[in-house]
This record gives structure tokens, sequence and C-alpha cells, in this order.
């Protein structure tokens, strides 16, 4: 159940960076939500393995919104210089 609620929590996280990092995505919207499931799942995981959370329990959505937010940082910054 610890996957399946990443991925729930991720989603959510996704569309609050989208809201807190307005401009344009080369993705849009479903690319950021994407992306906020990978870094709450990733968030989950380093959180295991620094000691901050026990196994089959998931990131915080504070830090799964973290997560999402330095994933879309990068992501336009590797995107964009594609595009440009």
């Amino acid at each position: 159940m610890g996957i399946i609620w990443s991925i729930i929590i991720g989603f959510i996280a996704g569309a609050v960076a989208k809201f807190l990092m307005p401009g344009r995505d080369p993705g849009g919207f479903i690319i950021t939500t994407l992306l906020g499931i990978i870094g709450a799942v990733v968030a989950t995981y380093l959180g295991q393995a620094v000691g901050w959370y026990r196994a089959g329990e998931g990131a915080g959505f504070i830090g799964a919104v973290v997560g999402a937010v330095i994933l879309l940082l990068i992501y336009r910054m590797v995107v964009g210089r594609r595009t440009v």
C-alpha cells in the first residue's frame, strides 16, 4: 500500500508544484504530475535510506512537493535547452 500512497501523494504534489511554479512547461500538466509522482517515490526511498522514514512509510506531502519542484526545475532546464 506504501507505493500506491506515494503515487497518490505524488499526483497531488505535482499539481501543487505546477501552481507554485507557473509558466510555460514543455510537457504541460501531465508531465508535471508525472514528475510529482516520481518525486514522491524518490523522496520515499531516499528518506528510507537516510532513516527519516521507516520501511513501508511514504514521504510526507511537503517532501513530495519539494521533490516535485526540484524535478520540475531540472526538467525545465534540460528540455528548455533543447527547444530554444
